[in-house]
């Protein structure tokens, strides 16, 4: 598992390592790792006769830039280091100078040439954006053929929200200390770190063991879902209750059916008016004119994908909340809550709204939500007590209240933006539910799992539509199973 922590968190873990270590060990180890990275992106037998520019500011991330650079220097590497901080870090300047590298005044002449820039500009504690004066330089050194390389972050990013908020410089790869950041997984910061890398400094003992940010990878979803023993029967292994569709659309009936049949539930109960087409795609479906109350017993319910706005859509969601089991509202349910019905559940409840349904529930718009995802998804959370699944270009998964780790998934492809995906991934969650896991295993694990097929459908060339993100989930499952 990935996991990442709070600037703050950072800072007071390497304050206590550096009382266990010599003066400005823990910098050169960053250096040595920084070092070593770009030897590798390099690529074998390249670094001598290489031209590196350092970008560097006047903090840490400067002093881990120079440091570095003195050791590429002392490869063979050409390395011209560009101030632009109102200091540098002396003895990491020193270092430099005496391998053999150079400041220079031109920092364009040197980012023409250049076949790798190291950006040092600011580091975790930047906030805003890139300085006026630093903006030209960034953009130089992205308009030019070298490959960035961030040190720690990408600099202009927040690394705490993932927000940015200014002109950011964009990394083809970001080498990040200890542990990994929060903005470094979420959306829009992650787009701007490239291909992550992560160095050992001696972190790991002085971190605390609850991150504010994971990121689950295969081995942790093959532990956490559900298989059936020899004793099992379609009972015992779950059985999810769908309350979807309408006359105006039957197909999110159809898709949400589908997610919670390659879910991995016993069976399923659909409740709705696209019987005929739910029976019609998916015969082994047990259906039911409704209301849900009277469909018979079940583990977990989904509700709202296609239900439409009519007064029904209400009544159902207000009877499937007024249940015992868990419930997942989405789509047209969620506009359908009532929000003391939601906190006064004692049955878990999971939210799964995108970016504009959520900017609703909060009563802010779609903007402010996308700009800032681990706010937005921690304070629906606390708002309605609820576990909340936020779909987007980053899928972040947050437990009742808004408190402990925020699930990032990993998965996934842009090719996912596509009508119907959610109502997917709503029945797949479902079943998990069903099943037997937590809101929060259920809803990360739906995640990566929808991601997957997603990636399997489209294959990495071209669109793709729902039914092909259903079809690919059994794929999905054998690639956790057996990676």
């Amino acid at each position: 598992m990935r996991t990442a922590h709070h600037v703050e968190t950072v800072r007071a873990a390497e304050a206590a390592l550096m009382t266990r270590l010599p003066e400005g060990a823990l910098m050169q180890r960053a250096a040595a790792g920084l070092a070593a990275a770009c030897c590798s992106l390099l690529g074998k037998g390249r670094v001598y006769g290489s031209r590196v520019v350092l970008l560097v500011g006047s903090g840490d991330n400067g002093g881990d830039a120079l440091y570095a650079g003195a050791r590429l220097a002392r490869r063979g590497a050409g390395v011209t280091a560009v101030l632009l901080g109102a200091r540098a870090h002396g003895a990491g300047l020193a270092a430099l100078r005496a391998a053999g590298g150079r400041v220079t005044e031109d920092p364009y002449e040197a980012l023409a040439a250049a076949d790798l820039v190291l950006d040092g500009i600011t580091g975790i504690g930047g906030v805003g954006g890139l300085r006026p004066e630093a903006v030209p330089v960034a953009r130089a050194a992205r308009g030019s053929d070298a490959v960035v390389v961030a040190v720690d972050l990408p600099s202009g990013v927040d690394a705490d929200s993932g927000e940015v908020t200014g002109e950011a410089l964009r990394a083809d790869a970001t080498v990040t200390f200890g542990t990994y950041k929060p903005g470094l997984l979420v959306d829009p910061a992650r787009e701007y770190a490239g291909a992550l890398r992560l160095v050992d400094i001696g972190l790991a003992a002085t971190l605390p063991s609850v991150p504010d940010v994971e990121a689950l990878q295969h081995q942790d979803v093959a532990r956490t879902l559900p298989a059936p023993a020899a004793e099992s029967d379609k009972y015992r292994r779950g059985v999810l209750g769908v309350v979807a569709g309408s006359e105006r659309y039957p197909g999110a009936a159809v898709l949400a059916v589908a997610g919670a049949l390659r879910g991995g539930a016993g069976a399923v109960r659909y409740v709705g008016h696209a019987r005929e087409a739910v029976i019609a795609a998916h015969p082994e479906t047990l259906v039911h004119a409704g209301p849900p109350g009277k469909a018979g017993r079940v583990q977990a319910w989904v509700v709202g994908p296609g239900l439409g706005e009519g007064p029904g859509a209400r009544v159902a969601v207000a009877e499937v909340l007024a249940s015992d089991v868990p419930v997942l509202v989405d789509a047209d349910g969620l506009r359908a809550l009532d929000p003391d019905a939601v906190r006064e559940r004692a049955a878990p409840t999971l939210l799964t709204p995108h970016a504009g349904e959520a900017a609703a529930l909060l009563g802010t718009d779609r903007a402010a939500v996308e700009a800032g995802r681990l706010a937005a998804v921690r304070a629906l959370a606390a708002r309605y007590s609820a576990t909340v699944l936020l779909k987007g270009s980053t899928t972040l998964v947050c437990g009742p209240g808004g408190s402990g780790p925020v699930r990032v998934n990993p998965t996934g492809t842009p090719w996912l933006a596509t009508a119907g995906s959610g109502d997917v991934l709503s029945g797949l969650a479902g079943s998990l539910l069903a099943a037997g896991l937590g809101a929060v295993d259920a809803a990360s694990c739906a995640a990566y799992l929808h991601g997957l097929a997603a990636r399997r459908a489209a294959a990495g060339t071209g669109p793709i539509t729902a039914t092909e993100v259903a079809d690919a989930l059994r794929g999905a499952w054998q690639d956790v199973r057996e990676p």
